[in-house]
């Protein structure tokens, strides 16, 4: 979580944890015992009929993953 929040804020997203329900493979992992977050796809209206994600979210989304590899090989 360390790294994902360094990575987070080192492109200029702020972190919010919060807990959230769902039938995500991460949800049903983490009720298991094994941390698994969702770390942030960008959406907006989940599940609704007007659900979408703007483009300039994707981005922030690809860059906090390179930016998580980045700082892992780093190590």
């Amino acid at each position: 979580m360390d790294t994902a929040f360094a990575a987070m804020k080192a492109v200029g997203v702020e972190p919010r944890v919060k807990a959230i329900r769902g039938g995500t493979d991460g949800a049903q992992l983490s009720f298991k015992g094994l941390p698994c977050p969702n770390i942030f796809a960008g959406g907006l209206n989940f599940h609704g009929r007007y659900e979408f994600v703007p483009i300039q979210n994707m981005e922030k989304a690809m860059n906090v993953i390179v930016k998580i590899a980045e700082l892992v090989a780093s190590k």
